[in-house]
């Protein structure tokens, strides 16, 4: 199937975290097809109950490639012009799996045999199916993680830290706020102190950022507020242990701030003679560990139209990816 039509049919399975089974029993289809076509050896990696990660290899893998086959909501069939293929999962992560399929069948035609085929569910919400990968290592030496970076090798990625933090007040009629206590003014007040922190700065990476993401509280406009909470995501890089404690001590005492997630900012692999870049968001390679081997980052599409109403991905960087897996496999298995 030509890397465009299979683009379309896995951006109209919708794969929302963790709706995942349907897509991962269509590439189960074709990953077992390969592995019978090929010589290969394919399995279903259990995750959770009705949730696999699927893995193919062939001979004793030297690369692997691999993203994931899960996406945000809501689901957009999809569309095509005469540039680009819409719809969700376009560039995050549909065309990506597209592209390292086509890739995979290329190079088995011309009898390369050294690499595998990996892909996980769970990325876009705890990367539940990259950490059981994490603990089921096939021995390769080298993973390439599929994610949007116009087909330019990240040097890097940001890392999270999230928190929830919450604050506690009294209930009381609204004509008479003497007699109660707001929790909505006090995680505001809160949230301002936190915004205010000085976060680490990198110079390859850049600085971290702080996103609030959702806050919620109150029960009525004619009621004081007894309770409230926000969601804050920051973007990390480097060394996060001072961080954590400015953020403790910027929330209190108003409300409490409770650490719910931390992924690592990462250094990444590179080749002589490819354009790089580096990226803010957070991949599934911090949970992968080293026991897939060094990690790259590369594939199509922008991350600033993934999870957007107009995701999209260039029919030309599509092309051109398949050609970048093909020459990565070839160059890290002849030991670039």
């Amino acid at each position: 199937m030509h890397v465009f039509k299979l683009t379309r049919r896995l951006i109209d399975i919708e794969s929302i975290t963790p709706n995942e089974r349907e897509i991962v029993d269509y590439l189960s289809q074709l990953l077992s097809d390969l592995a019978r076509r090929f010589g290969g050896d394919f399995e279903r990696m259990p995750v959770e109950p009705e949730r696999d990660n699927v893995f193919v290899r062939f001979g004793n893998p030297v690369t692997v490639l691999s993203t994931h086959t899960d996406t945000v909501p809501p689901f957009l069939p999809s569309g095509e012009n005469e540039q680009f293929i819409t719809g969700r999962g376009a560039c995050d992560t549909k065309g990506i799996i597209a592209a390292m399929l086509t890739a995979a069948e290329e190079l088995l035609a011309e009898g390369v045999r050294n690499f595998g085929l990996l892909f996980v569910v769970g990325e876009e919400r705890n990367s539940a199916g990259a950490q059981a990968a994490a603990r089921n290592g096939r021995g390769s030496r080298f993973i390439i993680n599929g994610e949007p970076t116009e087909n330019k090798l990240a040097l890097g990625s940001k890392g999270a830290l999230r928190y929830e933090v919450r604050a506690l007040g009294r209930m009381a009629h609204s004509a008479y706020p003497e007699l109660g206590e707001s929790a909505i003014l006090k995680l505001l007040a809160a949230l301002d102190r936190i915004l205010k922190v000085e976060m680490p700065v990198d110079p390859v990476l850049g600085p971290s950022t702080l996103n609030i993401g959702t806050i919620s509280g109150g029960r009525a406009p004619n009621v004081i507020p007894d309770a409230a909470q926000a969601e804050i995501f920051i973007r990390v890089v480097g060394d996060v242990t001072d961080l954590r404690t400015r953020i403790q001590k910027a929330a209190a005492p108003d409300a409490n701030a409770e650490e719910v997630l931390f992924i690592p900012a990462i250094r990444l692999g590179a080749l002589d003679a490819m354009e790089t870049t580096v990226v803010a968001f957070t991949t599934d390679i911090p949970a992968f560990g080293e026991t897939w081997g060094r990690p790259f980052l590369i594939g199509p599409g922008s991350i600033h139209v993934a999870h957007t109403s107009h995701e999209h991905v260039p029919k030309e960087q599509l092309l051109d990816a398949v050609r970048l897996y093909k020459s990565m496999i070839v160059r890290l298995g002849n030991g670039a």
